[in-house]
């Protein structure tokens, strides 16, 4: 090996044996006469050699380098225009080739290319200058290649000067899609924008975010990494770093750079995938470095060297981890294995290519299989000199077939088939034996509507001059021992979809998952990512999703926020999760409480009911208004009550409606009729005349309560009608909908709460008025001290219901009103029942009659003492007629008679006890 290693530096050409370029025939590697010529060009051998002469001249140098898997492609032409020959697809018309080794340079490339532009039949390549090449016939129709895109780029502008068809079975580069800048180019391979966007699609599908590129720094290669960077942003994939290595093998850097590449590898060990963007020959070195530092990654292949025999022969390439790659479709190439078969009885005189094959095989015969195939690719041509006379021609059909990649060569033999049908075309309406019969411009026209049959199915080029078959996806397995390319799923470019054809085989990729390549961790669901300081978007910090917040699938980007107000997520959630209801129910152990204080609230109102109706005539319940009056006044207790069960439970819109209406009409009623037994008590009691007489137009009983309630009565129905109370939706409780009332209008509200304070304050004034009435008879201090009741109640009620929230703000507002109601019900209502069942002694008309006379003589001696103090205040002269009439004693039924100038008559009453009894009756009698 060590002697084959120092021998490729040595590539000597020598005679008709090394294949120099002594003339332009030379030049040609492959060729066959035909009626149409088509052209060839295909990199058979990998590098050109260039002189270390100073200065350097214009001389097309020689090649090294052997390629087997480009000669298949050479032979793949050869034998789809022989089977075009032999079929009846041109009708007696035959197809002859030239094919050129570009050696995978484009200088030489360009040198082919000048020659396919030269006059047909002419006695010199030359390339005649035109203004107009539409009548111009070039030594051949159509060409077919080049081999790599970099090539196929430049070729395509000079054969576009003739409009030259081009078609290309390996050419991927997206670039050469452009009709205005490569309006000859046809491939019969899909471009790399699919190709990028498959192995970004699987990068993705695998879980992989953190990958590194390598790619040859040529036009191919840096147009590829463009595409597949576009690709891998557009599915959040992030490219860690780029390394790219020289396009020629003959650069002096190119073992340095591939150096720096493994080191970077090795360098960063998050990164464990590496897409790979280059040809076989430099991939064979790369991996050879990358097996000698123990590198182990997964590598995504490009169509290059996907299905590389070569590369995969490796020793211990296994180590290097797993390989996946895209290769192109391939069709049934059996008939082309057959042909490989008996090539070994083919002429070698013009097929230069095959006779240094042959050559190579009789000087590495010697060889294992993979040292065989070093030997093939890195022999020099004057080794082949030297020992091709002192060799005999071995032949190993096997080898070739061994090493054919389907892909290369069915696109091979579908571009050659395609050039030929457009022929097909032409030479409907002419004889396509006179090589002037079209020219290639109008093949070109032709070849933009043809349609080829392969595999039964019917592919034609795009408006790109695209066939945009699928790829296979491949897998690199080891299998007894020996590296194996199988197929693990095919990808279709029309949908981006990956198509499996067995669950073993969608096994196998789902198992890639199982290598890790990721900046940062996975995010779980229930986090997002959180951008870092990194440039890199794949490089971030996993946080948890906040409150009303969610992720559902791993690695997202942000959290979704709970889709509305009825739902709710907790911190790190996957999910939302419905809000519960809440409300004030009939179970909760409060409601409970304040049910049995309203139910005992109206048990009291009932068992006054009774009381009162079984003690209906006695002076206390007289004295109370009546049993009218008082059923009246229990019945709105009975309501107030009542109207408390409709805070509890869920809120409907009845229930929100009724309960403020029934209350406040309810409670206008009862200080309503309060407010008149005030009015009734302090005109009973009351001996000021002007007061009297002002109590007396006030008292209308019955026109009062339908005034007063009506007011109430209008309030809530304008209430109701304009804005009414309605059902409310609370979402201040995070987790929880508190079902509430809302009641529309806090004016209407207040005005109604606003107008019984004020019914209760007048009533509390008037009952205020008349605190001092007899002991037994003190009904209107009870009413003073029942208005204060509610009064501090509802004064307490107002900061309380403003601050309070969640579902007991219902219970404050029933808490208020049992305690108004209560505080009414008993300051108006006990005292009395206190008396008819306790004091019977002093429910008696007698006894009533008795506690009058003593309050009204008090009252009557109260009132004429102040007289008197008033009279004697008012001037001596009086003072003086005062002590007049005492001295002498002059009075008449205890009054005293004076006669003063330019003075009425001023009178002071003493009442006698026969007088005391009549105002007693008239006092009871009003009452």
């Amino acid at each position: 090996m060590a002697f084959i290693i120092f021998l490729i530096p040595c590539f000597v050409i020598s005679t008709d044996i090394a294949f120099s370029c002594q003339n332009t025939d030379d030049f040609v590697s492959a060729s066959s006469p035909g009626d149409i010529v088509i052209g060839g060009l295909f990199a058979v051998h990998s590098e050109m050699l260039h002189p270390e002469e100073n200065p350097i001249k214009p001389v097309i140098q020689n090649c090294a380098g052997f390629e087997i898997h480009i000669f298949l492609q050479t032979l793949a032409m050869i034998h789809a225009i022989e089977m075009i020959n032999n079929s009846t697809l041109l009708s007696g018309v035959s197809l002859g080739y030239e094919i050129y080794d570009t050696c995978a340079e484009v200088t030489k490339a360009m040198a082919s290319a000048l020659r396919f532009l030269g006059k047909f039949n002419s006695s010199e390549d030359v390339v005649e200058f035109k203004c107009n090449y539409s009548d111009y016939n070039p030594r051949v129709k159509a060409v077919a290649g080049a081999s790599y895109s970099e090539v196929s780029m430049a070729v395509s502008r000079l054969l576009a000067l003739q409009l030259i068809p081009q078609v290309s079975p390996s050419s991927s580069a997206e670039i050469l899609s452009d009709k205005i800048r490569f309006p000859s180019f046809f491939r019969t391979i899909p471009s790399d924008f699919h190709q990028t966007r498959a192995m970004a699609h699987l990068i993705s599908e695998s879980g992989w975010n953190w990958v590194g590129v390598i790619a040859t720094d040529d036009d191919n290669g840096r147009f590829a990494l463009e595409s597949f960077g576009i690709q891998a942003m557009a599915n959040n994939v992030c490219i860690a770093f780029k390394e790219m290595l020289p396009a020629y093998l003959s650069d002096n850097t190119f073992h340095t750079k591939v150096d720096h590449a493994i080191e970077k590898i090795v360098k960063e060990t998050r990164v464990n995938v590496i897409v790979v963007f280059m040809r076989q020959f430099h991939v064979f070195k790369l991996f050879k470095k990358a097996i000698e530092r123990n590198v182990n990654k997964v590598w995504i292949a490009s169509d290059n060297w996907s299905s590389s025999v070569r590369i995969s022969t490796i020793p211990n390439i296994k180590q290097l981890g797993i390989i996946v790659g895209f290769g192109f479709k391939s069709g049934d190439i059996s008939i082309f294995q057959d042909f490989l078969r008996n090539l070994h009885e083919k002429p070698t005189t013009n097929n230069k290519f095959l006779h240094e094959y042959i050559m190579l095989l009789s000087v590495c015969a010697h060889l294992e299989y993979h040292d065989f195939q070093t030997c093939i690719s890195d022999q020099s041509q004057d080794d082949l000199f030297r020992s091709g006379e002192n060799k005999h021609q071995i032949w190993r059909a096997d080898f070739l077939t061994a090493n054919i990649e389907p892909g290369f060569i069915h696109s091979t033999i579908l571009a050659v088939y395609a050039i030929a049908h457009a022929i097909k075309g032409q030479c409907k309406d002419r004889n396509c034996k006179d090589p002037n019969a079209f020219a290639p411009w109008e093949l070109l026209e032709e070849l933009k509507n043809v349609t080829v049959i392969d595999d039964d199915k019917e592919i034609k080029f795009d408006s790109n001059g695209d066939m945009n078959t699928s790829y296979d996806v491949l897998l690199w397995k080891e299998i007894d021992g020996h590296m194996k390319i199988t197929t693990m799923a095919e990808y279709d470019t029309k949908n981006g979809d990956f198509i499996f054809e067995d669950e073993e085989k969608k096994q196998e990729f789902l198992d890639l998952k199982k290598v890790q390549s990721t900046c940062s961790q996975h995010c779980r669901p229930g986090q997002m990512k959180k951008i870092t300081e990194s440039p890199h978007t794949c490089c971030y910090e996993c946080v948890y999703c906040p409150e009303n917040h969610y992720s559902n699938q791993t690695d997202m980007d942000y959290c979704y926020r709970c889709s509305n107000k009825t739902y709710w997520a907790p911190v790190n959630s996957t999910t939302c999760y419905k809000k519960t209801i809440h409300f004030l129910a009939w179970t909760d152990w409060f409601a409970i409480f304040l049910l049995l204080l309203s139910a005992f609230g109206v048990v009291l109102v009932l068992s006054i009911g009774v009381v009162f109706t079984k003690n209906l005539n006695t002076p206390v319940v007289k004295a109370s208004g009546g049993l009218t009056v008082c059923y009246i006044i229990l019945f709105s207790h009975f309501l107030i009550f009542l109207s408390t069960i409709f805070f509890l439970d869920e809120p409907t819109e009845f229930k929100c409606k009724t309960r403020q209406a029934l209350f406040g009409i309810s409670f206008s009623l009862c200080v309503s009729c309060i407010l008149i037994k005030s009015l009734k008590i302090l005109l009973a009691f009351s001996f000021d005349p002007k007061l009297q007489n002002f109590l007396k137009c006030m008292y209308k009983p019955i026109p009062t309560v339908v005034i007063c309630t009506g007011i109430q009565v209008v309030i809530c129905t304008f209430w109701l009608l304009f804005r009414a109370p309605f059902v409310k939706q609370n979402f201040s409780i995070p987790r929880a909908i508190i079902l509430e009332c809302n009641e529309g209008s806090i004016v209407a509200f207040g005005i109604m709460l606003g107008y019984i304070a004020a019914l209760a304050f007048i009533c509390f004034i008037f009952a205020f008025k008349g605190r001092k009435l007899p002991e037994n008879y003190n009904e209107a201090k009870f009413i003073t001290f029942g208005m204060l009741i509610y009064f501090i109640a509802w004064i307490v009620f107002i900061p309380v219901y403003a601050t309070t929230f969640g579902i007991y703000l219902p219970a404050v507002e029933i808490i208020v009103v049992l305690i108004s109601n209560y505080g009414i019900l008993c300051c108006t209502f006990l005292p009395k029942c206190y008396i008819i069942i306790y004091k019977q002694e002093t429910n008696t008309k007698s006894a009533f009659l008795k506690m009058i006379y003593t309050y009204s003589s008090k009252s009557a001696s109260s009132v004429a003492v102040s007289q008197i103090s008033l009279d004697s205040k008012s001037s001596s002269s009086r003072a003086t007629i005062s002590d007049s009439c005492k001295s002498q004693k002059n009075s008449v039924n205890g009054n005293c008679h004076f006669q003063v100038q330019e003075q009425r008559l001023i009178r002071g009453t003493v009442l006698p006890k026969s007088s005391a009894r009549t105002v007693a009756r008239k006092r009871i009698s009003s009452i």
